[in-house]
């Protein structure tokens, strides 16, 4: 028997779905980028554009099935997980700089646990379909976050008032 009915479980599990999660990367994006973080928005973009290219091949490897469809293949490992950690840490990386709290990440682990939960508990993925996409997804996310451990807040072309605060003083 299910604890949560099937339209909250599926509205949790559309969380992972592309109209939902990529927007959201896309205006963090864009935000980003019109802050002058080109390359940290760039990293972001090129970590979402490569999720289908990392997952798709391992459900054709594995061709397992659902909990609730043996008959069908491709369930392991989430493309909706995949898809929700990717979009929603992503843009966590790219605005958490301006707010120097922890709340983006927090939203992005919230929007990422709901879209496990609402797989799992609909029936559409088992947890280690769900466990895996988080693992593969690690190293995508850490080349999104690159930008920012090499070049301060990964800034292009502009200074901040606080470096030319420094160098003037």
């Amino acid at each position: 028997m299910r604890t949560l009915p099937d339209s909250v479980t599926e509205r949790l599990s559309d969380l992972g779905n592309i109209p939902v999660a990529v927007p959201v990367l896309v205006l963090a994006m864009a935000y980003a980028a019109r802050r002058g973080r080109l390359l940290a928005a760039g990293a972001a973009g090129l970590a979402m554009a490569l999720v289908p290219a990392l997952i798709i091949p391992f459900k054709e490897w594995t061709a397992r099935p659902g909990p609730l469809e043996p008959w069908a293949a491709g369930y392991f490992p989430s493309g909706h997980t995949a898809t929700a950690a990717v979009a929603y840490f992503g843009a966590a990386l790219l605005v958490r700089p301006y707010t120097r709290r922890a709340w983006p990440t927090a939203v992005a682990l919230v929007l990422t646990g709901a879209t496990a939960v609402g797989l799992i508990l609909r029936g559409w993925h088992w947890p280690l379909d769900v466990l895996a996409s988080l693992l593969l997804c690690t190293p995508l996310l850490l080349g999104a976050a690159w930008p920012d451990r090499v070049g301060g807040v990964g800034r292009v072309g502009r200074l901040s008032r606080r470096s030319i605060r420094r160098s003037s003083g």
